[in-house]
């Protein structure tokens, strides 16, 4: 049986990763700089719309560096791949998405995702209502209301 030392607990095997005393909102910035390219700049243009959309949402720094914006849980992640900025809601199939923003991830039962790639049209007015949205259902308890019979 491996002992883990109570110090080092709450970097191994939970999604609070050491962070030496740097903000998630300055990682997150870091990252977005270190990009240096499209994709920074959609990151960086995503954020700005998550921010608009919940004012009052949390930056956090998770699964050894990927961005994660909450709200009353965590609403979704943002990571940059060689082809694309992919924002993962975690709530995603709870979701209505009436523009068709959901590109990715559409098999799960749970999880949606949309896949930004360089020179793509953006809808930042669905974005920031598909964001309104998943803190609504994160503040409502999560549960997807039914539809009537």
């Amino acid at each position: 049986m491996l002992l883990i030392p109570t110090s080092h607990r709450s970097a191994i095997g939970t999604s609070q990763p050491k962070t030496d005393g740097e903000s998630a909102s300055t990682r997150i910035s870091d990252r977005i700089a270190e990009l240096g390219d499209w994709r920074g700049e959609a990151l960086a243009r995503e954020r700005a719309l998550i921010k608009e959309a919940v004012p009052d949402v949390v930056e956090e720094w998770k699964w050894r560096g990927t961005p994660v914006w909450s709200h009353g849980g965590v609403l979704c992640t943002g990571e940059a791949y060689k082809s694309a900025v992919k924002l993962t809601f975690f709530k995603g199939a709870s979701l209505e998405d009436p523009s068709k923003l959901f590109n990715s991830s559409l098999e799960g039962n749970v999880r949606r995702a949309n896949d930004i790639h360089e020179g793509e049209e953006f809808d930042a007015k669905a974005f920031k209502a598909l964001i309104r949205a998943a803190a609504a259902l994160n503040t409502a308890g999560g549960k997807k209301p039914r539809k009537p019979a």
